[in-house]
This record gives structure tokens, C-alpha cells and sequence, in this order.
């Protein structure tokens, strides 16, 4: 006795939830939503106080929803809603001329400057150490763990002195930023790469000296197609704290433009919608840089042929 598979009709619900773009985003949205509600409480319990003091401090009369609505609305509240930061993003992006000093388009572009400057240092310096670690067995006992030692003081405590250092050198302005940022950047892309041209298996490079391979044939043909994956692994750890570097190096170093200026502006007046503004700012921004590496990742690979 034979059977046939029986096709059942599929559901308009069904199929639209089985579609390809909702399976992929839907979960990313839900989140994302979950986050937004979870911020609007928090902002409503962190400022209902700060409101009820004014109401209270004015003699004036009001209701739970006169406090719901202050939370919302605060001018400096300790904890700015959804809203509030997308407005003050928005109009410091539209609001102003892209070379404003008050706009926020302006500081980014300076922050983003120093860190692709910092970046292609970091990136450099990086794949030249782990270059010299792979072919010396004596700088991989000896420098290796100066490398990992260096990331263990606090960029805090390090950057006042890159400034000073740096400006007795006479370099000032966009390069002490960036070697701060590079100095951030260069570890996780020298790990990285360490691990990736030491990826090849043993009886790989077995056969590329039976081939009498040289030692940049072996590179160029075995060591370096081994270690693209780790490469772009490492560069997106890395520009993401690159960023990090050149926000954190503008605020020792008094600048007047970036986005760690304007972080810092806002913390001197109080102005906390002005700093999570400042914020989604770094997080859009990082975001990009990453999404970029992403699509070289893309390219690379399928030049490569490992992806279709």
C-alpha cells in the first residue's frame, strides 16, 4: 500500500510569519521594543521625585498624570526618555549647518577622523607584531606579554599622560587622539592575527617545505588565506574600540570638538538629554564602522571563493 504526502494549506498568518524577513528581524524588533519599555519605566521611576519636589517646592497643585508627564518632559531629568533623546539627536543633526560647532554631524565627523587615523595605526602596528611573534620564537617569549601587560592600566590613567608627553613633543590635535585610539586597537588585531597565522595545520606547512616554499610563499599562500577570517574578526573588535579610544582621548585633552567634548560639555551643565544624544551619536557611528568591515569582509570572502 502506497502514500502520498498530504499538503496542507498553509495559513495567511503562518506564511507571513515564515517569511524570510520577519524570521530574520522580528526577534531584533522585539528586543528592541522590550529595551524601549524597560527605558520608559526606568525614566519614570528616576525622575517621579525630581518632578514631585518642583510641584511640591512651586506650592503647586497636581495629579498622577501631571507627574507621568513631568517625568516625560523634564528639562534636565536624571534619566532623559526615548523621546526626548531622539528629539535632541535629531535636531542637533538637522537643526544645524553640517559645520555648525553646535552640530552634532560636525563633532562626530572629528571623532571619526581620529578614529580611522588611530584605526590604520592600530591595524598596522597589529599585523606587524604578530608578523615578528609568528616568525621569532624569541619575541613571542619576550614581547608577548609586554603586549598583554600594556592593556591592563586604565586608558584613564594613560591618556592625561599621552597628552603631556605627546604635546612636550609638539604633536597636538588630531595625533595624540589617535595614538591613544591606536594604542586601544592594536591588541585585540595582534592576538587575532597571532592566532590566525598559526592556524595552518602542521602537515600543511610540512608540504610547503617539501615544495621548497620560501618563507613569504608560505605567508602569501598558506598563512595569510588562514588568517583572513581571524583578520576581519579582530578589525571589528577593534574599530568599535578605536571609537571608544578617541572619545575617551578628547576628554583629557580639552578639546572643544568631538563627540567627547560635547559628553563632556554636557556633564559641566547638566544637560543629560545633551549626553545620551551624544551617546546614540557613538552607538549609530560604531555601528557603521562595523557594518563597513562587515561588507569588506563580504567582498574579500567572495573573491576568495569561500562564499558564495
Amino acid at each position: 500500500m502506497t502514500s502520498s504526502a498530504l499538503t496542507l494549506p498553509v495559513s495567511g498568518a503562518g506564511a507571513w510569519r515564515r517569511h524570510p524577513l520577519v524570521e530574520r528581524y522580528a526577534p531584533v524588533v522585539t528586543i528592541v521594543l522590550a529595551l524601549i519599555a524597560i527605558w520608559y519605566v526606568a525614566a519614570l521611576l528616576m525622575n517621579l521625585s525630581l518632578v514631585r519636589d518642583g510641584f511640591e517646592r512651586e506650592e503647586a497643585p497636581y495629579t498622577v498624570s501631571d507627574l507621568i508627564a513631568g517625568t516625560m518632559t523634564a528639562e534636565r531629568p536624571r534619566l532623559p526618555a526615548p523621546h526626548q533623546v531622539i528629539a535632541a539627536f535629531a535636531d542637533s543633526v538637522f537643526g544645524y549647518a553640517p559645520t555648525a560647532p553646535r552640530s552634532l554631524v560636525y563633532h562626530s565627523m572629528v571623532t571619526l577622523s581620529a578614529t580611522l587615523l588611530g584605526f590604520m595605526l592600530g591595524a598596522v602596528l597589529g599585523i606587524a607584531l604578530a608578523l615578528m611573534i609568528v616568525h621569532s620564537r624569541v619575541l613571542e617569549k619576550s614581547l608577548l606579554p609586554w603586549i598583554i601587560c600594556s592593556q591592563m592600566v586604565p586608558i584613564l590613567a594613560l591618556a592625561p599622560i599621552f597628552v603631556v608627553v605627546l604635546g612636550a613633543m609638539g604633536l597636538q590635535g588630531l595625533l595624540p587622539k589617535s595614538i591613544i585610539s591606536a594604542y586601544l586597537c592594536f591588541f585585540p588585531i595582534t592576538i587575532g592575527m597571532v592566532k590566525g597565522f598559526t592556524a595552518p595545520d602542521p602537515m600543511q606547512l610540512d608540504l610547503m617545505r617539501t615544495w621548497s616554499a620560501t618563507s613569504r610563499q608560505v605567508l602569501s599562500k598558506l598563512r595569510w588565506p588562514s588568517a583572513v577570517p581571524y583578520l576581519f574578526a579582530s578589525l571589528k573588535v577593534a574599530i568599535s574600540i578605536s571609537l571608544i579610544g578617541a572619545i575617551v582621548a578628547e576628554l583629557p585633552t580639552g578639546a572643544e570638538a568631538g563627540i567627547g567634548a560635547r559628553l563632556l560639555a554636557g556633564s559641566y551643565y547638566g544637560q543629560t538629554v545633551q549626553i545620551w544624544s551624544a551617546l546614540l551619536a557613538s552607538a549609530i557611528l560604531a555601528s557603521g564602522l562595523i557594518g563597513l568591515v562587515s561588507l569588506t569582509e563580504r567582498i574579500v570572502a567572495r573573491r576568495m571563493g569561500t562564499r558564495p
